[in-house]
């Protein structure tokens, strides 16, 4: 089933009617004969939001050829099993807005989202097996098992006031970015692209992913909830030390450092807030992830020149200049 013609004159816009059966395959394999079951998924559609995933996996085949059936099963896998995670991170986090509205554990409770998160995994493995190839399933699966890792780690460090950079970037490679970067993988694989290539936009989308929590960990520490669409300061209450404070940790001294610490374990934003403008560690977090944006942008090298490379370039540049 050809959705769309190779990447010559294609630029972001020609993406809606893919993003379209992205939307429609997902309601196809959520729908339930329960409907309890239709009200919860309704719900969580919601999340969707821009769908960067799915963007990334067509982007990433149109950069080699025509896009199809399976391109728009693996974009709606990914984007699957990315709304699973953010309904198990709010259980985690305890937020209670997500997308300008209230989340799943807000509304129902940790019981119905936990299974619900459950429920939309499974969903995302059966949606893949519809693609015919196993490896495509394994591949997820893999990425799946990282993502978990992730978060394991990640919850093995809260109230770690000696975490590093290297320990934390792990774990947003693994959290975050793996399946940013399995969507341009296989978008690119299942046009036909080289290995080099496959690989090459594997690196990217794993770099702009770890570029992208950066700037989701900023915005949690100095965004608007109202802009931003979801609940703020969960970092500093649940105890996660993001790269602002582990930077400015790692090179305050005397009062500023007392001033700091004391500041993380009253879960006082404010005053942290003080200590991280004042130390230039916000300033410093996003150089870093503007470097990691340059690095990644340098991997587009691999792809052939057109629309398609032109948009996933824009697309890197727009992950840390964004506000929600």
């Amino acid at each position: 089933m050809p959705i769309s013609t190779n990447s010559e004159g294609l630029g972001i816009a020609s993406l809606a009617p893919l993003l379209a059966e992205v939307s429609k395959a997902f309601e196809r394999q959520l729908a339930s004969d329960l409907p309890p079951v239709n009200t919860l998924c309704r719900h969580v559609e919601r999340y969707r939001g821009k769908m960067l995933r799915p963007t990334m996996v067509f982007l990433s085949g149109q950069a080699f050829g025509n896009v199809g059936e399976r391109h728009v099963i693996i974009a709606a896998t990914c984007e699957m099993i990315h709304m699973a995670t953010l309904v198990h991170d709010d259980v985690l986090d305890e937020a209670e807005v997500r997308r300008k509205g209230s989340t799943v554990n807000h509304l129902r409770g940790n019981e119905v989202a936990v299974m619900l998160g459950d429920y939309l995994i499974s969903n995302a493995f059966h949606l893949c097996s519809r693609a015919g190839d196993p490896a495509l399933n394994l591949r997820l699966g893999e990425v799946t098992n990282t993502l978990c890792e992730g978060e394991l780690v990640q919850l093995s460090h809260r109230e770690d006031l000696s975490l590093d950079e290297r320990t934390y970037f792990e774990i947003v490679r693994r959290k975050t970015a793996v399946l940013i970067g399995a969507c341009c993988e296989l978008g690119a694989r299942l046009s036909g692209a080289p290995e080099d290539s496959v690989a090459a936009l594997r690196r990217f989308g794993e770099g702009i992913g770890v570029a992208f929590q950066v700037q989701d960990d900023l915005l949690d520490l100095e965004g608007r909830e109202d802009v931003v669409g979801k609940s703020l300061g969960r970092d500093l209450e649940k105890g996660k030390l993001t790269l602002p404070v582990i930077i400015h940790l790692a090179r305050c001294t005397g009062v500023s450092r007392e001033r700091t610490i004391a500041a993380i374990r009253a879960r006082d934003g404010s005053a942290l807030m003080a200590e991280l403008t004042a130390g230039g560690a916000l300033v410093d977090a996003r150089h870093r992830a503007e470097a990691m944006v340059a690095t990644a942008r340098a991997e587009l090298a691999q792809v052939p020149a057109g629309a398609a490379r032109d948009a996933l370039d824009a697309a890197a540049l727009a992950i840390v200049h964004r506000d929600f």
